[in-house]
């Protein structure tokens, strides 16, 4: 397979490409590498390769002349690449698709970037090797390289190591062992003893647990495509999700200040609708618990009335796996009541995350309208991580501002800024937690 890649620091390839398995590749020819510099196509006295953006702005943009005249100097250039943080990610699986190919020829960017005219009309397909950014294109055509020409065959010589690594099964691979047997400087740690009992399928098995293990942990997301056996399903069922975030997280279903058609804060009523599905949501998701806010005395105990039909009353008696999800519902007479409960029972005041389907409102103090300030949900679950969370959801037509004011946080609408965005409130609470907390498979 022919690698051409296109750079400014042909140098900086050199100590790579002359060691281990990748220059053994190249030795051997399963593997050849061309460098390209544009600089050597550019033209005038300084052989100039960028040039200011036009709109202003930082930074310098390649010039597309010298990036074009040095992708025609390559007589078989295959599939054409650049490297760009706003680029598809590179997955095992585009690796896999990419090593099908006889050549590919990589654009490394330097500066700003690459002039947008260049990457359409080559037909460039711009990847990416992680959400962050570099300084330039070439070690992340390193990783690109490297990945997709050790899927050559003869590259990794056992061509079953391939297989049976992080993702090539759609998982992430099981943790090795090797000697010695016991590791007498960290505590004595052995080798787990399945490895060491010499049956050949019991080890599989173990690998195979272990992956799923792992990546139900770390990359749950990845189970949406990976190949499961009913063996598989009914292990993955039978772990038990990290629940310290989980259980830091209470819902609270605020009847009081919301508000009304007109903008104006009110009081609405209780529905059992929201109380049994935000209670199932609760449990689903292994939640701390649900609180219905309302500072009507009689819509209270109507509330107490209907969770206690449904944990300790016939309700209960009938339908076991209902009861166990309204066990987690309780009732009070304000926000700072809610609050105080929380805090009770985990030991520490929660951090208040507000919801809103609105963009704008006019503060408790003042005429002005203005945008609400949104958090991304990975700022709540780093909060999650550290203690817990009351995650706040209005009823009517959403939390009065002064809900909003007294918030840590507010996450952004469901529907982010579309145009129509009224979902009941019991959608929006399981769409939020699922966003917070989902398994992703």
């Amino acid at each position: 397979m022919r690698f051409t890649i296109l750079t400014l620091f042909p140098e900086f390839f050199s100590g790579p490409l002359g060691c281990a398995q990748l220059a053994k590749a190249v030795e051997s020819g399963l593997v050849a590498v061309d460098l390209v510099n544009p600089r050597d196509f550019a033209q005038g006295r300084h052989r100039p390769v960028d040039d200011r953006p036009y709109g202003g702005g930082p930074g310098m943009v390649m010039m597309p002349g010298p990036l074009c005249a040095a992708l025609g100097s390559v007589a078989e250039p295959g599939r054409k690449l650049v490297l760009s943080p706003s680029g598809a990610p590179l997955t095992q699986a585009l690796a896999r698709e990419l090593a099908l190919e006889p050549a590919l020829t990589i654009v490394c960017g330097r500066y700003e970037g690459i002039d947008e005219r260049l990457i359409e009309a080559e037909g460039l397909l711009s990847v990416s090797v992680g959400d962050f950014v570099l300084n330039g294109g070439e070690a992340a055509a390193l990783c690109l390289v490297e990945a997709v020409g050790r899927l050559v065959p003869g590259f990794m010589g056992k061509e079953e190591s391939g297989d049976e690594e992080s993702f090539s099964a759609g998982l992430l691979e099981h943790p090795h062992y090797t000697r010695p047997e016991v590791w007498p400087e960290v505590d004595g740690r052995g080798v787990p003893e399945v490895l060491r009992g010499g049956s050949h399928a019991k080890v599989a098995r173990w690998r195979r647990e272990e992956s799923l293990r792992r990546t139900l942990l770390r990359r749950p997301e990845l189970l949406q495509t990976a190949e499961l056996s009913g063996p598989d399903i009914d292990f993955l069922r039978a772990q038990k999700r990290p629940a310290s975030l989980a259980r830091g997280l209470t819902l609270c279903l605020l009847h009081h200040p919301v508000l009304d058609k007109s903008g104006k804060p009110g009081t609405v009523s209780l529905t059992n609708l929201d109380i049994h599905d935000m209670c199932r949501v609760s449990r689903t998701y292994e939640l701390a618990g649900v609180c219905f806010v309302t500072p009507l005395a009689d819509q209270r105990e109507l509330g107490q009335r209907l969770l206690a039909h449904w944990t300790d009353g016939a309700g209960g008696r009938t339908n076991p796996d209902r009861a166990s999800a309204l066990r987690l519902g309780r009732m009070a007479e304000s926000l700072d009541e809610a609050i105080a409960q929380v805090a009770g029972s985990a030991g520490a005041p929660p951090r208040v995350v507000a919801t809103s389907a609105r963009t704008s409102y006019r503060p408790a103090r003042g005429r002005k309208e203005r945008a609400i300030a949104f958090s991304p949900p990975a700022s709540v679950r780093r909060w999650l991580a550290e203690g817990p969370v009351l995650l706040v959801l209005g009823t009517g037509h959403g939390l009065a501002p002064e809900v909003l004011d007294r918030a840590d946080a507010v996450l952004s609408p469901v529907r982010g800024f579309a145009a129509y965005n009224h979902l009941p409130v019991r959608s929006a609470a399981a769409i939020l937690v699922d966003r917070l907390l989902g398994d992703g498979w």
